[in-house]
């Protein structure tokens, strides 16, 4: 009969309990032998600052010809009382079997026996108690449990490789966390996780629940590629929001790290500082500081601190035990470290009780004997930590709100340079967004509200000509579309345009200015979009926000899009907005603000512009016209042919999403493109661009615009504009279908090649004009200012140098005109710039490298 070498420990209510087996006293005989369990409550001392035993208690166990071990201890709860008791799993091997049974110590020192079991091998592997109480165990990659209602092992219908953590989870009760070779079903999860991640690692996590017998989705723990690194588990929290299971917990892994996962992300990593990371235990200290604890199969432990990140506070070598509890009885936990000491036998000699903060006790330090003193002394220390480490936050919180102040004062004198350096340069300035500066409007009297509509109105420029033309609206799904049409004689002077939408009714609580998101469509024989930056009218006074919990802005609710669109000599600009937020209003009445910038000689590259605001008019909204279709989209087929007008088509452009593909084929050519638009997807060409085609196909489909460009009978590139991804890609997954196998087809994110090419010609064709003009207006002035010496000196250069040279006269004529000369070289060596003048050449310079350089940006991601 062999005895178990090593004792178990395990802290129960402040206390640390000793669990040692010894032979009996009494039971020399060879035919009667008894082992004892015995159990030593232990408890620290504060006066002489060491482990004292409280109480003992003693189970007798026959062990004639059999070996009795304890294989664990934890405290569970026990489900006749709910009341949380230290249990003991034993073992008593005999020849043939194996018997298991568990004890529940009570209060009194009593050990209960629980239940008991049989079985033809030995608990190895994964072996965890939990409430109940009950037992589960892994063999041969399968589940095995037992409980003390049942008393019968019971086997789960799950194969896993290892079991990480076993806990209890909200609605569901214990539940198992495994890892197992992953289950690759035909289709995709409904969960949304792709089947990706589980086919490269071949294992996946899982949770079985014991009580329901239900599988759960691992990917609410932890994605599965850490499911063949990671070793132990511990879930800190676990709640449902909304029928979703929302786990926050901490893993640690074979490559010696600890990760912390929030609802199936990693949040933070730490490397740990010794090999073999075995199990990790948390502890709340005082300062409300969530420790880690991390014990090691070499026998070491650090404790990881998670503040702003993870990070190792402390480590300790040759630990036996780490045990958490509150073992000074000071509403807060502690750790406690038990370590190797082979020169003293007796139990709790060598330890140390830590929180890592203000708590520090060790065995083997000599206290004084006026050990009251020191022990108020360090009470009074504690008291005096927390009372600094408030007045520190107060102290942050301080500096917080002095800092956003030096930020605002910061930002005003920025915005004041700003508006100083535009009223210098004669330039309007434009304010900052209010939303984002944190202003309200100066007017807080509600029954004389400012008349906004007025103070936007008067920010129109004066603008002599008629560049607007035309002024429509449609109405496409949700979203509103108005469009202006700019004359052709004055479009070639204009840059930078995009609308505005100002709401022309009085609202005390709301800004009555839309602001507008600006991009660019191109409608030749192939669409083309490109987003620019957005643009906005100078908002009403305004002044600091004081209620932090007043109604946000009626524009900030629903941005909008504004386009420039071109089709041959027509060119229109569109603005997009959402319809629902406007009819809430029943009747909505908005002017419509054109915003460019102009030039006045558009060949002049150095020619300043200026910015102009221009009245296009109002569009009248209400639900009676939108119910009687007034605005609609109306597409429809007449003679194979699409019958939508040009407003139609530009309103539909407006509201759609832009993606051109390249297709090539290397085996056969691509007839089959066209006829999967004409047949399948059903698309007829409009009679204004009859290489576009609209698709009339029922379904989510319908309303999709496609453009099928062939640069020869192996190679095209296919656009679509669509309203979502969702209708993208439903449409590549009709014309995968209708290709041929050998078919690529690729995304062409940045442009095709060729409408690259022509644009960076004409950036480096303007790039050119302007180092020419800048040169030539150089030149210029530096010829007019030499002019006056050529003039003085044209009789000597005309005269022969060597009749010049027979006289003295002549000599000292071709003396005063070789020095004539070299002042005249001297001068244009010397040529200076007026500043003003530089800076202007330079900024175009610029202007013009930066605008070709993006150019070939684009063209090399293409």
């Amino acid at each position: 009969m062999l005895l178990s070498e090593q004792d178990q420990f395990l802290s129960y209510n402040g206390e640390v309990l000793v669990f040692q087996l010894s032979k009996a006293k009494h039971s020399e005989e060879a035919d009667d032998k008894t082992i004892n369990l015995c159990v030593r409550r232990m408890a620290f001392n504060r006066d002489t600052k060491v482990f004292v035993q409280k109480s003992s208690g003693v189970f007798s166990m026959g062990a004639s010809h059999s070996k009795i071990e304890m294989i664990c201890c934890s405290c569970t709860t026990d489900s006749r009382t709910g009341i949380v008791l230290p249990c003991i799993l034993m073992k008593q091997k005999r020849r043939n079997n194996v018997k298991y049974f568990l004890l529940l110590l009570h209060s009194s020192n009593q050990f209960e026996p629980s239940f008991y079991f049989r079985l033809d091998y030995e608990l190895k592997e994964d072996i965890r108690l939990f409430a109940g109480p009950s037992l589960l165990w892994r063999h041969a990659n399968k589940l095995f449990y037992i409980s003390s209602n049942t008393c019968v092992v019971q086997s789960a219908p799950v194969q896993l490789s290892s079991v990480v953590w076993t806990g209890e989870i909200v609605g569901e009760g214990t539940v198992v966390l495994g890892v197992r070779t992953a289950c690759l079903p035909e289709t995709e999860d409904p969960d949304g996780f792709s089947v990706s991640d589980r086919a490269i690692w071949g294992s996946e996590f899982f949770g079985y629940a014991i009580q329901t017998q239900k599988t759960l989705s691992g990917t609410c723990f932890m994605p599965h590629a850490y499911s063949r690194v990671v070793s132990s588990v511990y879930v800190c929290k676990s709640e449902r929001l909304k029928q979703q299971l929302q786990v926050s917990l901490i893993a640690i892994t074979h490559k010696n790290q600890l990760v912390w996962f929030q609802n199936g992300a990693p949040k933070g990593v730490c490397e740990l500082p010794y090999e073999k990371p075995c199990s990790v235990q948390p502890a709340l200290t005082s300062s409300n500081d969530l420790l880690f604890v991390v014990s090691f199969a070499s026998g070491n432990s650090c404790v990881v601190q998670r503040r702003d990140s993870l990070q190792v506070a402390s480590k300790w070598q040759k630990v036996k035990c780490v045990l958490v509890d509150d073992f000074i009885s000071s509403g807060s936990e502690q750790l406690l470290l038990l370590f190797e000491d082979d020169s003293n036998t007796e139990v709790l000699s060598s330890f140390k009780i830590t929180d890592l903060g203000e708590v520090s006790y060790a065995s083997g330090i000599n206290y004084k004997h006026d050990v009251p003193a020191a022990e108020g002394l360090q009470e009074n220390g504690l008291l005096t930590v927390r009372a600094l480490e408030t007045r520190l936050q107060a102290g942050w919180t301080s500096v917080r709100e002095l800092q956003q102040h030096l930020g605002l004062q910061k930002r005003v004198i920025l915005e004041s340079c700003r508006a100083l350096i535009d009223l210098v340069e004669e330039r309007t300035h434009i304010l900052p967004n209010s939303k984002e500066e944190g202003l309200v409007s100066l007017w807080d009297d509600v029954e004389n509200p400012p008349d906004s509509l007025s103070k936007v109105t008067s920010l129109v420029s004066e603008v002599p000509e008629h560049i607007t033309e035309e002024l429509w609206q449609r109405v496409v799904g949700d979203s509103l579309v108005v469009g202006v049409k700019l004359a052709e004689s004055f479009y070639s002077s204009l840059s930078d345009i995009s609308l505005s939408l100002v709401m022309d009714q009085d609202f005390s609580s709301i800004s009555p200015v839309i602001k507008c998101q600006s991009k660019i469509i191109k409608l030749n024989k192939a669409f083309s979009a490109l987003a620019v930056s957005s643009s906005q009218i100078e908002p009403p006074p305004k002044k600091v926000k004081l209620d932090l919990h007043s109604k946000n802005d009626l524009k900030g609710e629903f941005p909008t899009r504004s386009s420039r669109i071109q089709l041959g000599g027509a060119k229109t600009v569109t603005a997009v907005t959402s319809l629902s937020p406007l009819l809430a209003f029943h009747r909505v009445c908005c002017v419509v603000l054109l915003h460019a910038s102009k030039q006045n000689h558009p060949n002049d590259s150095l020619q300043q512009s200026r910015k102009i605001t221009v009245l296009c008019g109002k569009t009248l909204l209400n639900l009676e016209d939108i119910s009687n279709g007034r605005y609609s989209v109306k597409m429809l087929r007449e003679n194979s042919y699409c019958t939508g007008s040009m407003q139609d088509i530009l309103a539909v452009l407006a509201v759609s999403v832009r993606f051109s593909f390249q297709i090539v084929s290397c085996d056969c050519t691509l007839t089959p493109v066209r006829s999967w638009l004409l047949g399948e997807m059903e698309c007829t060409p409009f009679k204004e661009c009859q290489d576009n085609m609209f698709c009339h196909k029922a379904g989510n489909v319908h309303g999709t615009i496609f453009n099928w460009a062939l640069k020869n009978p192996f190679e095209g590139v296919l656009t679509i504009y669509c309203r979502n991804l969702t209708v993208l890609f439903q449409c590549l997954h009709c014309l995968t279908r209708a290709l041929p196998p050998s078919c690529s087809v690729k995304l062409l994110r940045s442009g095709s090649k060729e409408v690259l090419t022509e644009q960076l010609a004409l950036a480096l064709e303007k790039e050119m004009l302007t180092l020419k003009n800048s040169l030539s207006l150089k030149e210029t002035k530096a010829e007019n200012s030499l002019t006056w010496g050529n003039e003085s000196g044209k009789k000597i250069n005309n005269a022969p140098v060597s009749s010049l040279l027979d006289t003295e006269e002549g000599l000292q004529q071709f003396r005063k005109k070789l020095q004539n000369e070299q002042e005249e070289s001297v001068r244009s060596m010397n040529q200076t710039m007026n500043g003003a003048l530089y800076q202007k050449i330079a900024l175009k310079i610029a202007e013009a490298v930066i605008s070709s350089d993006m150019i070939v940006c684009r063209l090399a991601k293409s």
